[in-house]
């Protein structure tokens, strides 16, 4: 039987750590897509599984990675959506097809409660899968599931960002930088805080109307307000929580909104229930989103052809050193993992 590459995670006693082995290629059941798996990209959680910080249920041995894109090479019996040759995305809950989040598709996170993405091919059910623009490598592709669909959903949420309206973004890692592109497309004033001028200079060179460097200025609430006219903005993506919560409502408007969507520093943070209440605020969380807002997503990039910032790309053979890469916090975009290259 033919072999394949495959990465997985192996937890001894409270460690975790990855192997890469040798297993043999699965085939599809019923309404099920093999599929041959050219890129898979990083995001925050990954590394945080492998520290036991991620708060969610994983299954054991579980192959890493929510994110990637590839090929459709076998289809099993009653497969309608994608056909042999056709190139795809996996939604990060194979089971969220569209409508609000509920509990019960936590059982199908990929790279967690079912086998992910590092691996030379992967088996789900065709109601995952979103075709991917002829413009998009595979490599552009596979950074999309997690972090581009949480930005696109952030943006959205609660409203719709409006045109002229003000966004602050944080740092320069996947969900920042596309939200920075979805909010430009939508003809939103970006404000950025980031951590160093390198950093911000790459920001700007996407759009990004004005960046705070908070390492030199770390009262950088104060300058947002100042930006703004002493209003503050519309709306806030904090990617960051403990350090950054606090801030965050003190920069943004009387009525405006937080979208929290991340816990790089932390899961505390103390947001004062008065800091809210003084400034009418809504406060909410996004978790990515449903295969609906990806083609959403998609048809709106596809309009404007819009790319994916990608810091490194490293073979499979090297992974580890993608994990180390994101780990360090120096990347601008996406880390991205060449699973297999696609024919030329």
């Amino acid at each position: 039987m033919s072999q394949m590459n495959v990465v997985r995670v192996v937890t001894t006693g409270t460690k975790a750590s990855t192997e890469l082995q040798g297993e043999p290629i699965p085939s599809p059941g019923e309404h099920q897509v093999l599929l041959k798996v050219h890129a898979a990209s990083l995001n925050y959680r990954d590394t945080a599984l492998l520290r036991g910080e991620y708060r969610a249920q994983t299954k054991e041995n579980v192959i890493p990675l929510s994110d990637g894109a590839g090929e459709v090479v076998a289809v099993g019996k009653g497969v309608t959506r994608v056909k042999p040759g056709d190139r795809i995305a996996v939604g990060c809950s194979t089971a969220w097809i569209g409508g609000p989040y509920i509990a019960e598709y936590s059982s199908t996170s990929v790279g967690f409660t079912i086998d992910g993405m590092l691996a030379e091919y992967a088996v789900f059910n065709e109601d995952a899968l979103v075709r991917i623009p002829d413009y998009l490598s595979y490599v552009e592709a596979a950074s999309l599931p997690c972090a581009a669909v949480t930005a696109w959903t952030a943006i959205n949420k609660v409203e719709p960002l409006q045109p002229g309206q003000t966004v602050l973004i944080q740092g320069t890692g996947g969900v920042s930088l596309f939200a920075l592109q979805f909010a430009k497309i939508l003809s939103a004033r970006v404000l950025a805080i980031t951590s160093s001028n390198e950093k911000a200079a790459k920001l700007k060179e996407l759009g990004a109307d004005t960046v705070v460097n908070y390492s030199t200025c770390p009262e950088w609430d104060r300058e947002i307000i100042a930006l703004t006219g002493g209003k503050g903005v519309d709306r806030v993506l904090d990617i960051a929580g403990e350090k950054t919560i606090v801030k965050s409502a003190a920069s943004t408007k009387i009525g405006g909104v937080i979208v929290l969507i991340g816990f790089a520093s932390g899961f505390g943070g103390g947001l004062p229930p008065i800091d809210i209440l003084a400034r009418s605020l809504t406060v909410t969380g996004s978790t990515v989103g449903s295969r609906l807002e990806f083609e959403a997503m998609l048809a709106a990039m596809a309009s404007r052809e819009i790319r994916p910032v990608i810091d490194r790309v490293y073979p499979l053979a090297e992974y580890r050193k993608a994990y180390q890469r994101l780990e360090s916090g120096q990347q601008v975009g996406k880390v991205v993992i060449e699973v297999t290259q696609a024919a030329v």
